[in-house]
């Protein structure tokens, strides 16, 4: 799922290519993308854009007539430029948006469908979008903190939630807790003064790097291929692969369709957290260690 620096890449892009020029027409493969009905979704045809924004994941088009044109990509949505009045391909594209120098398309890959679009007329209404969360790059330490321990939870679930903190999700979250040195389980309201500061330390540097990252590696081109996910990370999507920190091996946590990635030697002082799928199998057999988990491997093998 595009996350903060993501959204800004795709945000900075539509600054570039839209702001000032006319959105012309809206044709929709899919119905269920759009969310809202009043004002309708032609009211948007022939306004002018005038202005980008984000909403903590979401891409906000600022239109005449106070108009906002809102999208959520979701996990696997993504935007790509195309020819002016290029054809809608039959699948995986929900919506075409029609300027007169470009066309964007919307698609989202796989059988769910979660993606978004919200047209909605006001600041009210726009606000009513808003989960709630601070901005991590903008907010002071006191704001950061008093968000991180409004409820007790463990950090991974707080650094995501986006009513706590504004565009923050699964893989950037690994990058944080790696580099804060924090457990992804660890209880907000354990955490010390000086851990907390630590955490907004490491989320402004790390936001702030992947931001201008993904700046330089588009340049001015269009972000067609972007994710979430990037080859350079260190702690997400990495099972199995070497720590940058301290050359351990990367771990997971897995539930439903998400894992969390972490380093048991820099972050949870070597012990291995419980993945709810094969520590149910192994049962007591689960490894607590890293010790333990090679002894396991070395038994059936050396597989992981």
């Amino acid at each position: 799922m595009p996350e903060l620096p993501e959204v800004t890449a795709y945000v900075e892009a539509f600054e570039r290519r839209i702001v000032g020029r006319p959105l012309e027409r809206i044709r929709l493969r899919s119905p269920s993308l759009v969310r809202t009905f009043d004002p309708p979704l032609s009211a948007a045809e022939g306004r002018r854009v005038e202005g980008i924004g984000r909403i903590g994941k979401r891409i906000v088009w600022h239109l005449e007539d106070d108009l906002h044109l809102v999208v959520h990509p979701m996990i696997s949505g993504r935007f790509h430029r195309k020819k002016p009045g290029t054809a809608l391909p039959r699948r995986n594209v929900h919506a075409a948006f029609d300027f007169p120098e470009d066309t964007f398309f919307l698609t989202e890959m796989g059988k769910k469908k979660r993606a978004s679009l919200h047209l909605v007329r006001g600041d009210d209404a726009l606000a009513a979008l808003d989960p709630g969360g601070i901005d991590p790059l903008t907010a002071s330490p006191t704001e950061f903190a008093e968000a991180l321990t409004s409820r007790n939870r463990t950090l991974k679930r707080a650094l995501t939630d986006p009513r706590v903190f504004s565009g923050i999700g699964n893989a950037h979250s690994d990058e944080i807790l790696l580099f804060a040195r924090l457990s992804p389980v660890q209880r907000t309201g354990n955490l010390n003064d000086d851990e907390i500061e630590r955490l907004r330390e490491v989320t402004v540097r790390s936001l702030t790097e992947w931001t201008e990252r993904l700046r330089n590696e588009f340049g001015e081109r269009f972000p067609e291929k972007i994710t979430a996910f990037h080859p350079a990370m260190a702690a997400h999507g990495k099972y199995g692969e070497p720590c940058p920190v301290c050359s351990g091996e990367i771990q997971r946590i897995r539930y439903a369709d998400r894992e969390t990635n972490y380093c048991p030697a820099c972050q949870t002082g070597g012990k291995l957290l419980a993945d709810r799928g094969m520590s149910r199998l192994l049962g007591d057999d689960w490894p607590r260690t890293l010790d333990e988990l090679e002894e396991l491997k070395a038994e059936h093998g050396g597989g992981g």
